[in-house]
């Protein structure tokens, strides 16, 4: 077997799984966008109107805009969080870095759905947080605190989120060249100079990795609106799911679902453009 032949059987595993759950159902989705009804006869029937109902109400495309600054700075909470985690297990953990990085994953072990959940106790009225409030006399009866707003929904996304930014930036840091840091310091830099001249544009693949991979999800997020969210936390993905499940009606449904991905696509290409162009050698 020659090499071109390894690599084509070794793509085609991904390459079909990539077809038969990503492209395909891509496609299924863009030809119910131009179908007149999800059911029956209409079915069949090709037409704009889902387009048009759409563009002719405005609270879709404003929930679009404010569901992508949720996204984007649930995304940024996460990057800022997660560096100085990263760094420190990187640079600082010594011996233990293995057991801090378990600790960091255990989160993650458990059901996304359960940690969402346990946020809702903890900011409820009963929860941790309204409990301690009230026992330091901060409140003079148990209350809700952020739930059912959109302060909820960031801050149960960030918890959720920060193990998966974490990680990659961790990533970039340990393939850094350390030598680069005593040749830095050999020289007359400052820590703080050596770091924002080497640490921080030798990490930023690490970070801008970890960017997507929370502003992606994110974006299209409706299980955390709909449980901590309330009418005032109310994601983009909620209205999706509401027009498949509950409105059944798939060409609006479908149609908004190709606008967020047209508009994703749209951030990711400017965003790793701008990437790209920043001055690193010069920080």
């Amino acid at each position: 077997m020659n090499a071109r032949t390894r690599v084509l059987v070794l793509m085609l595993p991904p390459a079909a799984m990539l077809l038969a759950f990503f492209v395909i159902p891509m496609v299924a989705m863009a030809s119910f966008s131009f179908r007149a009804g999800s059911f029956g006869p209409e079915r069949s029937i090709l037409t704009l109107e889902a387009y048009r109902q759409f563009l002719a109400n405005d609270a879709y495309q404003e929930l679009l805009l404010r569901s992508t600054l949720i996204a984007l700075q649930t995304s940024l909470l996460c990057v800022v969080l997660a560096y100085p985690v990263a760094y420190y297990l990187s640079f600082r953990a010594g011996e233990r870095r293995s057991s801090l990085l378990t600790l960091l994953l255990v989160p993650a072990w458990t059901s996304f759905l359960l940690r969402v959940l346990a946020w809702k106790l903890i900011l409820g009225s009963e929860g941790l947080l309204s409990s301690f409030l009230v026992s330091i006399g901060i409140l003079a009866e148990p209350q809700p605190i952020l739930l059912y707003s959109r302060a909820a929904v960031v801050v149960t996304l960030v918890y959720s989120w920060i193990p998966f930014v974490a990680l990659p930036i961790f990533a970039a840091l340990e393939r850094m060249d350390r030598h680069l840091l005593e040749a830095a310091a050999d020289l007359g830099c400052p820590p703080w100079h050596a770091f924002l001249r080497v640490t921080l544009p030798l990490s930023l693949p690490g970070v801008v990795a970890g960017f997507f991979f929370v502003f992606i999800p994110t974006l299209g997020e409706w299980v955390t609106p709909a449980l901590v969210g309330g009418v005032r936390g109310t994601m983009y993905g909620s209205i999706i799911q509401d027009q498949f499940r509950s409105a059944l009606n798939w060409p609006l449904g479908a149609v908004m679902s190709l606008v967020m991905l047209v508009m994703m696509l749209v951030l990711l290409f400017l965003f790793s453009r701008f990437t790209r162009a920043l001055p690193l050698e010069d920080i």
